[in-house]
């Protein structure tokens, strides 16, 4: 089992990083011009480098607190990525309405969180594991929940009690805020205090982990 720590990495520093998701596609070229795409990854994974967002001596210090806590790679950790971290639309609040996570059948209770990128021709389903706490907002057949469910935050899942469960045929939608799984990708942080005095970035680089 991924060993984690459910702590987020220091806000202010996350939010001024640079990253963003990763694939793994194999390409196979022919003589004729012509090529093969085939997909190595089902599912995307995010990279970030949290050293863009390092600005002052107390932030670095901070960081390097948290990798010394989480032991460099061993533990994992939450980290808010600033463009992706909402269910909603970019502006707009989190609603029950945003997501759809299953179609009731008068029998499952559980539902895991998830994400829909796009809609014309391929939609990409992106499994949420770590939502915030408290965010996660459900409605089902179109009316919000008020209670009746509870939400694991450390696996993304929504079970619904016994005699609250979604009848047959009742779309079940979610909205909410998440975080992202990670662990730092290195075990040693180089800190020059001289480069960082003038301007140079530390690389402090960071992935997706499967929890």
């Amino acid at each position: 089992m991924t060993a984690f720590h459910e702590v987020l990495f220091p806000l202010d520093v996350a939010l001024k990083s640079a990253g963003g998701p990763e694939r793994r596609t194999e390409i196979v070229s022919f003589g004729s011009g012509r090529e093969q795409r085939n997909a190595r990854w089902a599912e995307s994974r995010r990279r970030y480098d949290a050293g863009y967002g390092v600005k002052t001596l107390e932030a670095l210090q901070a960081v390097v607190a948290f990798f010394e806590e989480r032991r460099g790679q061993l533990f994992g950790f939450r980290w808010r990525d600033r463009l992706d971290s909402s269910s909603a639309a970019p502006g707009h609040p989190p609603s029950p309405l945003d997501q759809g996570i299953g179609i009731g059948d008068g029998v499952t209770a559980n539902y895991q969180l998830v994400k829909s990128y796009g809609a014309g021709f391929e939609p990409y389903a992106r499994r949420i594991t770590k939502p915030v706490a408290g965010s996660v907002r459900v409605a089902v057949g179109g009316v919000e929940a008020a209670g009746g469910f509870t939400v694991d935050a450390t696996r993304g899942v929504v079970t619904f009690a016994a005699g609250r469960i979604p009848p047959p045929g009742a779309a079940v939608t979610a909205g909410y805020q998440f975080d992202v799984p990670v662990r730092f990708d290195t075990d040693y942080l180089e800190v020059d205090l001289s480069a960082f005095a003038a301007g140079a970035i530390p690389n402090i680089p960071v992935i997706e982990i499967r929890v």
